[in-house]
């Protein structure tokens, strides 16, 4: 018994990339207009608190970065000091000790750097 399928219901719309690129631009410029409409000036009014909140966010995350970074550090190179102390003669051991003692400072040289860059940063734009 033969199965009879229509050939039409399994195409596709031939789009071409012309006519999908006017799809994108038109969806964007509807939300474009509606954003435009929705949003009036009153709703940026409490913007600088806002910034004011954003700035004594990082300030605090930068903070608990340094404090939580410096012991994490500490444990870790000697955690790598140990690995390469207790290895007896294997290779292997002491190079993932000198591995990980290098790979930690560098990290916590990487924190230092970025904060001094970052209030740098700061120091500029404040004054």
């Amino acid at each position: 018994m033969k199965i009879f399928t229509n050939k039409f219901l399994h195409k596709r719309p031939n789009y071409s990339k012309s006519h999908k690129k006017f799809n994108y631009i038109f969806v964007i410029l509807i939300y474009s207009i509606v954003l435009l409409f929705t949003l009036n000036s009153n709703s940026y009014a409490a913007y600088p608190q806002l910034i004011t909140k954003l700035n004594i966010a990082f300030e605090k995350i930068k903070t608990w970065l340094i404090s939580l970074s410096t012991p994490a550090a500490a444990v870790a190179i000697a955690t790598g000091i140990f690995i390469k102390k207790f290895s007896f003669g294997d290779d292997e051991r002491i190079r993932l000790g000198k591995k990980l003692i290098r790979t930690t400072l560098v990290s916590y040289v990487f924190i230092l750097l970025l904060d001094l860059i970052l209030s740098t940063i700061h120091n500029l734009l404040s004054a």
